[in-house]
């Protein structure tokens, strides 16, 4: 391994022209992250003061870098949220885990266009070992491969993709040539309580509104529905399940949908931007028993891995429906001999290594610390559930299985005060939603910081925002 000296130091930095700008935003970040744990997490100025900050007008001659950096950094910060907080929990967003953010800065340093296995084989051999560890971790079908996408909505589009043009492929439709107007109509068939972005991305894909199946008290979908709902039509066939209800965490009984999609000859595809983690946990994976009889998968590593935005993840039990949807060539990409290129498996075809910093974090936690990550953020939702459950007034709305919490007071207007009183306050963030027609207000714990003191810290803050509203 070769040692970095002064003189190999200032020839890496281009003789001097990066040093002084990447020494700044070096500054201005370890200076951001000195106080993300502690500061008020809601961001404290509106966007056009921002704008008024950041200078409205292009000047006709350009700043020197150390001043671009110094610009952005002190006059963006009021107006930034503490994502990184762990005591953040407005929505499914984990904080940077130091490690993830260490290999990111690589990542914007090589900058490879990762595309091609032969063009940029060292950002291709790091996200190929993630894939590979990743289906490991969670049990699925060794020969499926990975794709890293923007995040779960692409992540469910690029699923969603090889599934659509299997399905039509199997009804003797070709949709790579022929489009599809004229062809049969695709069922695509989902939980009443699916996630938005599942029907976002089939409406990318032009698939239609979905048949939405009823779910049960928790979100989970309705066998007996799902089941009637398969026996009455035919044809392509695409049923989307859930690993982690948004709301309560809920998990649906994948062993028994899958059983009645696979006598419909549907493709079974689960959306698990968060609950699919449950399977890398030897005492959470109960809750995924079954999932690897489905055809595709969906999930984010920015959310339960704690890597920077954005870093979602599609995978895929049969590949070569994966690059008949996906991928493109032309004479002039060097396309590889052996094996998938990067770029056959996500909807891009220039993209930065974003599959990277998940490699880190795989490499430095391991088997054993992927699983204490993902015990510890359920240990953390349970333990927030049980503190605020004493407190007066507050129900618990959900069944605690995963790693969200749902809680109310008795009147919606209360819960949305409670709601408003936390965000003033900016110790704990959680956001008010609706769920079974009721104001909630929702704790997301996805944080890798979020331990027992945070939480005792975040059922203290719940008490005093009770007090008060």
């Amino acid at each position: 391994m070769s040692v970095q000296t002064s003189e190999t130091k200032a020839a890496a930095a281009g003789d001097g022209r990066y040093e002084a700008a990447l020494d700044a935003a070096n500054d201005q970040a370890r200076a951001w992250l000195s106080t993300v744990f502690e500061r008020k997490i809601p961001a404290s100025a509106t966007i056009d003061d921002l704008k008024d900050a950041l200078g409205r007008a292009l000047p006709d001659g350009g700043d020197d870098p150390v001043s671009v950096i110094s610009r952005l950094a002190v006059n963006a910060e009021p107006g930034l949220i503490a994502i990184g907080s762990p005591r953040f929990f407005g929505w499914v967003m984990g904080g940077i885990q130091p490690v993830a953010l260490a290999a990111d800065w690589l990542v914007g340093a090589w900058d490879q266009n990762t595309s091609l296995r032969f063009i940029a084989p060292g950002a291709a051999a790091a996200e190929e070992l993630a894939g590979e560890w990743i289906v490991d971790l969670l049990g699925l079908p060794p020969q499926s491969e990975v794709g890293f996408t923007t995040g779960a909505t692409m992540g469910n589009f690029t699923c969603l993709a090889a599934a659509r043009d299997q399905v039509l492929g199997d009804a003797g439709w070709d949709v790579e040539r022929d489009g599809l107007a004229g062809g049969p109509r695709v069922r695509f068939i989902v939980g009443e309580e699916r996630h938005g972005t599942v029907d976002l991305a089939a409406r990318y894909l032009g698939l239609g509104s979905p048949v939405a199946v009823p779910a049960d008290e928790q979100g989970r979908i309705d066998l007996g529905a799902l089941r009637e709902t398969l026996a009455a039509g035919g044809g392509p066939t695409i049923v989307v399940l859930q690993a982690g209800n948004v709301h309560s965490g809920a998990f649906d009984d994948f062993s028994s949908a899958i059983d009645a999609a696979r006598e419909a000859g549907a493709w079974v595809h689960i959306d698990g931007a968060f609950g699919l983690w449950a399977g890398a946990s030897p005492s959470l994976r109960h809750l995924v028993a079954g999932y690897e009889r489905a055809d595709s998968w969906a999930t984010d590593a920015h959310k339960t891995l704690s890597v920077p935005y954005d870093c979602g993840i599609a995978i895929v039990a049969h590949p070569d429906a994966m690059h008949r949807a996906l991928s493109m060539h032309a004479s002039y990409l060097q396309a590889t001999e052996v094996g998938a290129d990067p770029h056959e498996k996500v909807p891009e075809l220039s993209r930065r290594a974003r599959g990277i910093p998940t490699w880190a974090v795989l490499r430095a936690l391991g088997r054993d610390g992927v699983a204490g990550l993902v015990d510890g953020l359920a240990a953390a939702a349970r333990g927030i559930a049980d503190g605020v459950a004493e407190l007066p007034g507050i129900e618990v709305l959900n069944e605690v299985v995963f790693t969200q919490v749902c809680i109310a007071l008795p009147g919606d207007a209360g819960t949305a005060a409670l709601s408003d009183r936390l965000w003033a306050d900016g110790e704990v963030l959680a956001m008010t939603s609706q769920w079974r027609g009721r104001t909630v207000v929702r704790f997301s714990v996805s944080n890798w910081a979020t331990d027992a003191a945070q939480v005792a810290r975040t059922v203290d803050a719940v008490r005093r925002a009770l007090a008060e509203a």
